[in-house]
């Protein structure tokens, strides 16, 4: 096996944090303890259910960080489906530092994973319609980017990735603005030719408003499927149009029949579970 290539350095902070939170001031006493320095190992990182990967690099990365000794070899990358039993990864070199990224390496893989899962279920879900799943910025902190690409890698899209890469006026800026109309003509005043301007609306009536204020986008927020689908009607394709709050699995389907373009699902990465995945070490040779 040799080194997996590494194309995210951004992760690197990131990684070495982790470790040092696991690894504490004396390290893994307990590998050091039982393990003989030299002793090398072999081992396989496989699903336990069935799910799509998601974080291959990050948990290679860990590997390598404690040990560049440690060759990993991806043969699941992100996005693959993958069944109970699969091996997504397998790593050979010095058992102690094997065993002491491990855990940092399966939290990365397994959280990730799961995000990817069930952006995958979603994404399927709305199959016949051309709604796109998206992500929110309700992310874990300093996780962002590692959780957003988990929703692409399960076939979903990124919202905006921070406050700076985007106008969205939500409920509590347009009531400190004095309402839709000032919000929207101070935002368009404000904004850049390449920043789009998207708004919150709560009923049929503030779309219209939001539509003739000039918005890119509008979301639709906790809207039921016939008050989304009447509100795709009225914007006609003159903005994007983006339904949100609390869909589920069970209810997704709903939503994307109404003809929305986007369905933004905050609990893919504030709520995903883990897809459980493990690591065993292997007979020597096997």
């Amino acid at each position: 096996m040799s080194r997996v290539a590494l194309t995210q350095p951004g992760l690197e902070p990131l990684i070495r944090a982790a470790l040092a939170e696991d690894l504490g001031r004396a390290g893994d006493i307990t590998s050091n303890a039982v393990i003989p320095a030299d002793t090398p190992m072999e081992g396989v990182v496989r699903s336990r259910e069935a799910g799509r990967i998601a974080g291959a690099e990050a948990a290679a990365m860990a590997f390598n960080l404690v040990d560049g000794a440690v060759n990993v070899a991806v043969a699941q990358p992100d996005g693959a489906r993958v069944e109970a039993g699969t091996t997504v990864l397998s790593v050979d070199g010095p058992a102690h530092a094997i065993l002491a990224a491990e855990r940092v390496a399966l939290n990365l893989l397994c959280h990730l994973s799961g995000i990817a899962t069930a952006t995958a279920a979603l994404v399927d879900a709305v199959a016949d319609w051309p709604a796109r799943i998206a992500c929110t910025r309700k992310t874990t902190p300093g996780l962002r980017s590692l959780e957003k690409q988990a929703v692409r890698a399960g076939g979903g899209v990124n919202h905006r990735f921070g406050l700076d890469d985007a106008m969205l006026i939500k409920d509590n800026h347009i009531a400190v603005a004095g309402g839709i109309a000032p919000a929207l003509a101070r935002a368009r005043a404000a904004a850049g030719h390449l920043v789009k301007i998207e708004i919150e609306v709560d009923t049929l009536d503030q779309l219209d408003e939001a539509l003739a204020g000039g918005a890119d986008a509008v979301l639709l927020d906790n809207m039921d499927p016939a008050t989304l689908a009447a509100a795709v009607r009225r914007v006609d394709g003159r903005a994007v149009t983006e339904a949100s709050g609390r869909v589920s699995r069970d209810t997704v389907a709903a939503v994307a029949a109404s003809g929305v373009d986007i369905i933004s699902v905050g609990a893919l990465t504030h709520s995903a579970p883990i897809l459980d995945l493990g690591l065993d070490a292997e007979p020597a040779g096997a």
